[in-house]
């Protein structure tokens, strides 16, 4: 026995045939050339030995031959040679949908195991997937994020703010092109603009793959640049802290976030840039709260007040106060509403409400005058009112 199988797929003799597979799905992924670049001989290799193991031991006949004489051919007469790879699944003629023993796949290096899941999915009958991902796409520019805090009062009204973040800004001096100024871009020779090339390559000699994968001589890119800019050492941007100006919308919520379109890193082969994802911190004010777009406080009011009525000045989050009569014998936790006051509603011309609600103040201390006053009320008064009793219904 030349070779022990099991031993190359890290099994045992006992193996179900679902744990070959996925051994070899495993070591098929770890050992193919393309996803080690820097060790592509001995990966050949290697990838070699676990398809021939995987050939034998997956055939129920081949494995028996293989666990009772040595060879997945059976004994040998006379020097009968065996069939090598002719009975490799029929991978000659179209394994697992490959057709004639040649496949086609991409490995652009962005996403690899995607590549060679199809690959190994296509051999155990999943008919394979062809994908190509052009590398040299336009693409969008990195998003961004940042964090601002502003006053209840900016929330309610609206304000204009600013910040300073460090971000990659196009190159001024090549114009993001990545080249001297005065000089070009040029499209690969190579690859032809394309970013990527195709090879043939035949692993152990019985199936040949073509692959389609980066180009190395331009990076992927489709361009070159021989006079690269000296500013940006031909990236086509440089990194900068920048001032970014925007305007809060009135009624934005605490939590909210604000997107600025465009603001974000540059893009790549002419694509948009990113954006910027402002998360807004609304600080809490000591007098309001907010419940919805309505707006909240309490109005303390004295004793004579709550009995006699009053004209009360009710402040608002604008900082006009408006004038509001309450009647005779008000009672305390009395909420009353005044109307288109409230937060204004974003993208829409709704606007909530003012909500107070009156808290009647008892005094802790009295003057004499007072005291006296107090006494001789209370005396045409009776001390404690009677408690009403509910009914059946309440």
């Amino acid at each position: 026995m030349a070779k022990d199988y099991y031993e190359v797929l890290g099994v045992n003799k006992n193996a179900s045939d679902d744990e070959i597979k996925k051994a070899y799905r495993r070591l098929a992924k770890k050992w193919h050339p393309d996803a080690n670049p820097d060790n592509r001989k001995e990966a050949e290799e290697k990838f070699k030995e676990v398809g021939e193991a995987y050939s034998v031991l997956s055939d129920p006949a081949k494995r028996r031959n293989y666990d009772q004489f040595g060879s997945a051919d059976g004994p040998s007469f006379g020097g009968a040679g065996g069939s090598g790879f002719d009975g490799f699944g029929g991978f000659g003629n179209g394994f697992g949908g490959f057709g004639n023993g040649s496949y086609t796949y991409t490995s652009s290096g962005f996403g690899f195991d995607d590549v060679v899941d199809d690959f190994v999915s296509s051999i155990f009958g999943g008919g394979g997937r062809r994908r190509t991902r052009a590398t040299n796409t336009p693409q969008k520019g990195q998003d961004l994020k940042y964090n601002v805090d502003i006053t209840f009062e900016e929330s309610y009204s609206g304000a204009k703010k600013e910040f300073t973040i460090n971000k990659n800004v196009k190159c001024d001096d090549c114009d993001g092109t990545g080249a001297k100024r005065g000089t070009k871009v040029e499209t690969c020779p190579i690859c032809h603009g394309t970013g990527q090339v195709k090879k043939n390559q035949t692993i152990g000699g019985f199936a040949t793959f073509q692959t389609v994968g980066p180009c190395e001589n331009c990076r992927a890119t489709g361009k070159v640049i021989k006079e690269p800019c000296e500013t940006c050492k031909g990236k086509g941007t440089v990194r900068k802290t920048v001032k970014i100006k925007f305007d809060v919308p009135a009624g934005i919520n605490d939590g909210e976030t604000l997107v600025l379109p465009g603001k974000g890193e540059p893009g790549k082969n002419g694509g948009p840039n990113g954006d910027i994802y402002v998360d807004v911190r609304v600080k809490k004010s000591s007098i309001f709260t907010r419940n919805g777009d309505n707006i909240e406080l309490t109005i303390p009011i004295t004793m004579t007040q709550a009995t006699l009525g009053a004209k009360l000045k009710i402040p608002t989050v604008g900082g006009e106060d408006v004038n509001y009569d309450i009647g005779e014998g008000t009672q305390s936790g009395t909420r009353y509403t005044i109307k288109g006051k409230g937060f204004k509603k974003i993208n829409s011309n709704s606007v909530g409400d003012l909500i107070f609600t009156v808290q009647v103040q008892t005094p802790k201390r009295l003057s004499k005058e007072q005291r006296e006053l107090f006494i001789a009320l209370a005396k045409t008064m009776n001390e404690q009112p009677p408690v009403r009793k509910k009914g059946i219904f309440g």
